[in-house]
């Protein structure tokens, strides 16, 4: 390679460089100036903050999640729509590769550190978004009692056939109190479910009523 070559090649090296250090700043500046106004004393500006989420993008969530149990309950609950706001955005027709990033941050706040309140909102978020990443730490919920109705109804409607078979294995390991529940999320993703009756179609209380 000639050194005018080798010049141009260092040359651009540096401009990407400075254009990935400025891409990363701007990305910064936008979470601290979301973050700013979801605390922001005015409803008003709260409000316009967390309409604004979405372009904040997936380095939104994290801080966001932090903000949802803010001891303003205003301030946490404009976290918790911003965040909402936020993962429908990356749902849109077109941005699978930022969809995949969000979704990505948010099987990151079901870890057990997070508190409770975060985590079954996360769970809910990813029911919107979810692929198949997301079927295995959802399905280790299932073993989770504070949780487990939330997590089956998130795989419930995962659009996967790993959605349907980590149903099916939970069912088979799940205690008798739980089966029927799994039972009912199957049955909606077209299994057949003998012995497990739909409990809407369960009486629930004796009746002399007889049929005509």
């Amino acid at each position: 390679m000639s050194m005018n070559n080798l010049s141009k090649v260092l040359l651009a090296s540096g401009a990407a460089g400075v254009s990935t250090a400025t891409a990363g700043a701007a990305g910064n500046k936008a979470v601290d100036e979301l973050i700013a106004g979801i605390r922001d004393a005015s409803d008003k500006v709260r409000t316009q903050a967390w309409l604004n989420a979405g372009k904040a993008g997936p380095a939104a969530v994290k801080p966001l999640a932090e903000v949802m149990t803010d001891s303003d309950p205003e301030v946490a609950r404009a976290a918790t729509r911003a965040l909402w706001q936020l993962a429908r955005h990356a749902g849109r027709p077109g941005a699978a590769k930022e969809k995949r990033a969000v979704e990505t941050e948010l099987i990151g706040l079901l870890g057990d550190k997070n508190p409770l309140s975060v985590r079954r909102e996360a769970l809910w978020m990813l029911s919107e978004i979810a692929g198949t990443n997301s079927v295995e730490p959802v399905a280790g919920l299932l073993k989770n009692d504070e949780l487990r109705e939330d997590a089956r109804m998130v795989l419930e409607r995962i659009p996967a056939k790993s959605a349907v078979a980590a149903l099916k294995a939970a069912f088979e390991a799940a205690p008798e109190d739980f089966k029927a529940n799994i039972a009912q999320s199957l049955r909606k993703r077209g299994q057949e479910m003998a012995g497990y009756p739909c409990q809407k179609l369960v009486p629930k209380k004796k009746t002399d009523l007889k049929p005509l």
